[in-house]
Parts: C-alpha cells; structure tokens; sequence
C-alpha cells in the first residue's frame, strides 16, 4: 500500500472538502459542486453511483476503485452540504452493529 494508502482517511477527506468548499467557486471543484447546491451534488453522487455498478457488475476492478473513490468523495460533498459529519455516519453505524442487519432492517418504520 502507498504511503497516501496508509495515512488518509475519510476523517482527512472531509477536513479537505470543508476547506476546498470555502474557496472560490472557479478555483475549487468542490465550491462549484457547493455553489450549485444540494441537487446538483446529490445528483453527481448518484451519477458516480451508477457508474461504480457498471464497473462492478463488468468486473472492471481499477473502474470499480476510481469509481469508489469518487463516490466517497461526492458523499462528503452532500453530507458537508447537510451538515452531516462522517462521525455521524459512523455513530450510526456503530448503533447498527448491536444486531444484525436484518433485525435493523425490521425495526424500521414502514413507508
């Protein structure tokens, strides 16, 4: 694993897509994806989404981990956006790991 591999985390994702979100929209990706709001950033994510199923169903390993990467990335732009932070997400998910995921799937509210 490459010494990038080794000592970046998603921790360090999300400090870097705040910083990069308060810059200038024409120097910053991610203060474009901001500037264009909730939508346009959820909508990219889901595009990154569907592409990551492509590589994944096609077998294509090094699409299915560019691919990865750039869902993680689009994630943290949208929960930046909602003001959710990655250690929201993981406090969920420890909750979740009390039982399986089928009891969890249970417990939740019809639709």
């Amino acid at each position: 694993m490459s010494e990038v591999g080794m000592s970046f985390d998603l921790d360090k994702l999300e400090k870097i897509v705040a910083e990069r979100a308060s810059a200038p929209p024409d120097q910053s990706y991610t203060a474009k994806l901001k500037a264009q709001g909730m939508e346009r950033a959820a909508k990219k994510l889901g595009e990154e989404a569907v592409e990551a199923v492509i590589a994944a169903v096609s077998g294509n390993r090094e699409e299915l981990v560019k691919e990865s990467a750039d869902i993680l990335y689009h994630l943290l732009v949208v929960l930046h956006l909602g003001q959710v932070s990655v250690q929201d997400v993981m406090e969920e998910l420890a909750r979740r790991t009390g039982q399986s995921g089928l009891q969890e799937k249970a417990s939740r509210p019809k639709d």
